[in-house]
């Protein structure tokens, strides 16, 4: 019904929106990524917003839900079709992680990442896995050889290769899942390369940029 709705900031907290559009208040639910991600409403100096929206009609009333930008719709949407997962559910993952974090989590099957979630346990983390990981493979253009170089030590390296080499492969690897150059440098940074192997040097950044 609604696909976005571009107007003036009139309120936020970490669960819900107020935007003005055409004289009408619209009331969005939205997770604490796009809560942190809104500018702050000014009545000095009124900003304008555009977020994407999923309109849901329930026995029990009607919710507009809006949304940062169309990635995290997206995956808003693919956690709705896993059966068991709601709206609120959905929602509490993409407040506990990014769109990009919460694919890199399904598809290494992090489900202690997933069920970090309020109100989402650990069968219920498996089963988005199952139902999802396909799908955000083929999403992210990621294949099992990808993931495989990016969570396992190469067969193919070779003994006491140079720490440069193995810090730039394990930097291409976490590239590879979904995130930038510069978050990739920032978690490897201050890792003690040469006393870890490139799986552990790997490992170890994907710590460091799941907590973050």
């Amino acid at each position: 019904m609604f696909y976005y709705i571009k107007g003036t900031l009139a309120m936020s907290s970490p669960s819900m929106a107020v935007v003005e559009a055409a004289g009408v208040g619209y009331k969005l639910t939205i997770s604490e990524n796009t809560y942190r991600a809104l500018p702050r409403p000014s009545a000095s100096a009124p900003v304008t917003v555009l977020l994407y929206t999923w309109f849901s009609v329930r026995e029990d009333g009607v919710e507009l839900f809006g949304f940062m930008d169309e990635r995290e719709l997206s995956s808003f949407r693919m956690l709705l079709s896993v059966s068991g997962v709601g709206p609120k559910a959905a929602l509490s993952v993409l407040s506990q992680m990014t769109p990009e974090k919460f694919a890199l989590a399904v598809c290494t099957e992090d489900k202690k990442a997933i069920s970090k979630a309020p109100g989402v346990g650990p069968k219920t983390a498996a089963r988005i896995i199952l139902d999802l990981r396909d799908k955000l493979m083929k999403e992210t253009s990621m294949n099992d050889e990808d993931l495989s170089a990016a969570l396992t030590d190469h067969s193919t390296e070779a003994a006491g290769a140079p720490a440069r080499g193995k810090l730039n492969e394990a930097q291409d690897a976490l590239i590879v899942l979904g995130y930038t150059k510069a978050e990739a440098q920032k978690a490897l940074s201050g890792l003690d390369i040469t006393a870890l192997s490139l799986e552990d040097i790997i490992k170890e950044a994907l710590k460091r940029l799941m907590k973050g």
